[in-house]
């Protein structure tokens, strides 16, 4: 049996927030770590809180990677907002 589909909206309570964040944050950057080991492939991630403090995960380095991203002229994806 599967897991319910839980619906998606902010967490009221400060407290609740900031450990449902730091959970999520870890679980992002493990994810972001494996796809670049199973896949060979550079990644940056960019995360800012609520008080605006930044956390980042790069495979290789930052700079590197956000460089070749401003470089990129090709056509590339573009995900969209879904409010589902």
């Amino acid at each position: 049996m599967g897991r319910k589909k839980i619906q998606i909206t902010r967490i009221v309570d400060e407290r609740n927030r900031q450990v449902t964040f730091m959970k999520r944050k870890f679980g992002l950057m493990k994810k972001a770590y494996e796809l670049s080991v199973l896949c060979d492939c550079e990644i940056a991630l960019i995360i800012f809180n609520s008080s605006n403090k930044l956390f980042q995960y790069a495979s290789t380095d930052m700079d590197k990677v956000l460089l070749k991203y401003t470089e990129y002229n090709e056509p590339h994806e573009k995900p969209t907002r879904s409010r589902e």
